[in-house]
């Protein structure tokens, strides 16, 4: 792997963690994700099961975690099951962990051949009383696709009909909404790669580069610091586009006097940031241009200090939202005639501000954690405002990683440039 792993303690303190909320006499169980396949023979890139990883480490296909906190036979609380290797699959697909190099990375003393696991699970839950089985509980998942987990809770319920079942998404989503040490200094360097690909292009863009040839720049810069790439798809909007919130064509040449939003974020060790700048091509800003910049920049800075501990989240965003009211009526994009007339569940500001401000990040983009209870410290979430304006051609949004603490943030792309003078600057350096 490119990365360097994360050390096997905290992958013992988050099964301790999870087990802790487990019900008495239960086992729960965790699917890596299937290889998705393209067209003909093809595959896509393996990406694990977050679930999975963050309670183990593991980063390979075909593996199963089992625990069973209250399991008679000690060796039996914890197993984690791998694809047993062979020189074939080493010929063709290279190294697969042995189970010394997988009890090293997870801290799993008991660590087993998969041909091993309907034996040992008809042995486990014999002797439990509650099964946890996994599912993707998003909020916004569009699951199509049959996965390994729904797969395995099919024939689970089918093999162990009187058992008592329950979900393990609830406990996953509370304890990856807070983030332990070692994940938020993965997140930063997440961060610090991010960077170092936004200022590679701050020297780059000039008027008519393409947004593949800046898509490019990125990529460049973020495989040549040990990421896989792209946290995500990456939006590079010059120009209107930047009004199409998820635009990834980028297939235009950004032009003289045009703005460039990006919206792009490094990937490393299975974690991701986040990032949106806005530029302008030619490197100096409109007054106009400038004057939107400096109200978003302004709503950013007042967004950021107001995610505190104890703040619920819907409750912030409408918050954030009187703060974007206020900016765009001095832009004079709306006045007080449209707000008196407004519908109260479609606010005046949605006509160009239409997304929300703020959500988890870590694993997944948009990770797992609470949008209803009070945020508490080690969350992760971006600061994400924008104004978009088709007509005029324009769309800004400025984003940030920031870690809540007891008293205000810590901002994880405190080192990113964003004040438009320096953005300027160093366009022009």
């Amino acid at each position: 792997m490119k990365y360097t792993p994360l050390p096997k303690e905290l992958y013992s303190r988050n099964r301790a963690k999870f087990a802790a909320k487990m019900a008495k006499n239960s086992v729960a169980i965790f699917n890596s994700n299937d290889i998705m396949p393209t067209n003909a023979d093809g595959t896509m890139k393996f990406r694990q099961n977050n679930d999975l990883f963050y309670l183990c480490g593991i980063d390979q296909e075909e593996t199963i975690l089992l625990i069973a906190p209250d399991c008679p036979n000690p060796a039996m609380r914890e197993v984690l099951f791998l694809r047993e290797t062979n020189e074939l699959i080493a010929v063709w697909e290279g190294h697969k962990y042995t189970k010394e190099e997988a009890e090293a990375a997870s801290g799993i003393k008991n660590i087993q051949w998969l041909a091993n696991f309907d034996q040992v699970l008809n042995t486990v839950v014999s002797l439990s009383e509650r099964i946890y089985l996994n599912t993707n509980e998003h909020l916004r998942a569009g699951v199509v696709v049959e996965t390994r987990d729904a797969r395995f809770i099919k024939s689970c319920k089918e093999m162990f009909p009187l058992h008592l079942f329950d979900r393990a998404a609830p406990i996953m989503h509370e304890l990856r909404g807070r983030k332990e040490k070692e994940e938020i200094d993965q997140l930063q360097i997440a961060c610090d790669i991010t960077e170092k690909g936004f200022r590679r292009i701050l020297s780059f863009v000039k008027p008519g580069v393409t947004e593949f040839e800046i898509e490019a720049e990125y990529l460049h810069e973020f495989v040549r610091n040990r990421s896989k790439g792209f946290a995500y798809e990456p939006i590079i909007a010059s120009g209107a586009s930047a009004c199409v919130l998820h635009y990834i064509e980028n297939s235009k040449a950004c032009l003289d006097g045009e703005m460039l939003l990006m919206d792009v974020g490094a990937e490393f060790g299975n974690y991701n940031a986040d990032m949106t700048r806005t530029i302008p091509v030619n490197g100096r800003f409109t007054a106009r241009q400038r004057a939107v910049y400096d109200a978003v920049i302004r709503v950013h800075k007042e967004a950021s200090n107001i995610l505190r501990p104890g703040t619920n989240i819907q409750d912030y965003h409408k918050e954030v939202g009187l703060i974007m009211q206020s900016e765009l009526i001095g832009l004079g994009l709306i006045d007080q005639t449209d707000i008196q007339n407004q519908d109260p569940a479609l606010p005046a500001y949605k006509k160009y501000f239409m997304h929300g401000t703020s959500h988890h990040l870590g694993l997944d983009v948009h990770d797992v954690g609470t949008m209803h209870n009070p945020i508490t410290p080690g969350m992760v979430f971006t600061v994400e405002p924008g104004i978009y304006i088709p007509a005029e051609g324009i769309g800004i949004r400025l984003e940030n990683n920031i870690v809540i603490q007891e008293n205000g943030y810590f901002d994880l792309m405190r080192n990113i440039p964003i004040e438009a003078e320096e953005i300027e600057e160093l366009m022009n350096s």
